[in-house]
């Protein structure tokens, strides 16, 4: 416990980072690091000082309080001698294991999930973006209510007591599944919305790129270069929430539009994930992936997997995808070991104008799509029709009772559509006119 006539100023919030790695997770002392670095980030990014640091290797976790008694203790004159008045968990904690912690800590217990939580929380500016923080929040915090007084009105507040609120979460259960009941309505109306949105544009023709990443790759930096948008950009984790959609003109002079959508990180929360599905359809539903990739992470595998792995879990793990190495400029192992630029993969620095052009023209031509030939029937009316929709048609010639088209088709086209003209494509003719 503090000694009597310890204060801590109201409006100041320090904490202590908390890290547990077990015989089970098999993560090397570089991974716990690197984990615990980003946990600081995602505290700096809370609005909330860092004070100290702990960590503990242990052949299993502890039920009652997820680190050894004894580390308990330790902790306790940690948070004493650094003033700190939060403890935040680089693990997902139960809600006995934050009530029996309280107790000993007598400080405010916050998890890794519940941190991230609420992060998005003071993210959120659209009428969107607050109804799936909620969501998730309350999807969260449901398991968790077991609690009384304190120790509930702790885990509803979250850093700096943000979220659905003390008077919320100290309702009934009732209440507050009636009231994510109502919120997925309410995202299902979202859904509907994105859906038809995505159908028109789908029907004009237009070709739709999202922008995925891990947090703070650059993605919203990247959207501002290649559309002269004014998207909000910061170097910090989840600096964008809502996605945004712009128009992007290519060096042909054909457009598409181009989605920013949140960033992700490991261990994000399934909560999370299961609450912004509605604006993750923006990624299932896009033609081509640009994954983003900070060049100058000392961890660039892990976040590329992480990124995959997202990726899989929501249905998007087939789509066609270009990986970009961004932010080369600034060195570290992916900016300086990356092999040269292919159809598959770029380095490039957001902030140079020639990088910038080089990525417009690989984008240009993975959407134009490979060249491919066929031989109509003439009174196939509606082949050829088709294939003038699929792609761009490049020479068109009679050949007795056959139309001898050749035509660049990109590869999400082909995919949707390619097996109605599949018994018609041909090798190029000796005859062929370029």
């Amino acid at each position: 416990m503090r000694p009597a006539g310890y204060n801590v100023a109201p409006d100041r919030e320090r904490c202590v980072l908390v890290g547990l790695c077990t015989d089970s997770d098999r993560l090397t002392e570089q991974e716990m690091e690197y984990s615990l670095a980003e946990l600081a980030q995602l505290a700096d990014t809370a609005g909330v000082e860092v004070a100290g640091t702990m960590r503990q290797k242990k052949q299993a976790l502890d039920p009652r309080f997820l680190i050894g008694k004894g580390k308990v203790a330790e902790l306790r004159d940690l948070i004493v001698r650094s003033g700190a008045n939060v403890v935040i968990f680089d693990r997902e904690l139960s809600g006995a294991q934050v009530r029996n912690l309280e107790h000993e800590l007598d400080a405010k217990i916050i998890d890794r999930t519940q941190l991230i939580l609420d992060i998005f929380a003071q993210r959120a500016r659209t009428r969107e973006g607050i109804i799936q923080v909620e969501l998730a929040q309350l999807n969260y915090l449901l398991p968790r209510l077991s609690g009384h007084g304190k120790n509930l009105s702790r885990l509803g507040g979250g850093i700096g007591t943000r979220g659905p609120g003390e008077t919320k979460l100290e309702t009934d259960r009732r209440h507050i599944r009636s009231r994510i009941v109502e919120l997925g309505k309410q995202l299902e109306d979202v859904a509907r919305h994105r859906r038809l949105l995505r159908e028109q544009r789908k029907r004009s023709g237009v070709t739709q790129v999202a922008l995925v990443g891990y947090t703070n790759a650059g993605k919203s930096t990247l959207l501002n270069r290649l559309t002269e948008a004014h998207a909000f950009a910061e170097n910090r984790l989840f600096a964008t929430l809502d996605p945004l959609t712009r128009t992007m003109k290519l060096p042909s002079g054909n457009q598409t539009v181009l989605t920013d959508t949140v960033g992700f990180i490991q261990n994000l929360p399934h909560a999370l994930i299961a609450a912004f599905r509605a604006t993750l359809e923006e990624v299932c539903e896009a033609d081509l992936l640009l994954h983003v990739v900070d060049a100058s992470a000392q961890n660039v595998a892990r976040q590329i997997a992480t990124v995959e792995e997202v990726l899989a879990e929501i249905g998007a793990a087939g789509k066609e995808r270009l990986l970009i190495f961004n932010k080369a400029d600034l060195g570290g192992p992916a900016g300086l070991a990356a092999p040269q630029d292919t159809s598959g993969h770029i380095r490039i620095s957001a902030f140079s104008d020639d990088d910038i052009a080089r990525l417009k023209t690989l984008l240009d031509q993975k959407l134009a799509g490979a060249a491919h030939a066929f031989a109509i029937p003439a009174e196939r009316g509606d082949l050829i029709a088709l294939l003038h929709r699929m792609g761009n048609v490049l020479t068109q010639t009679v050949d007795g009772e056959q139309m001898i088209i050749k035509a660049h088709i990109p590869a999400h086209e082909f995919a949707r559509n390619g097996y109605l003209l599949a018994p018609y494509r041909v090798a190029e003719p000796k005859t062929w006119e370029e």
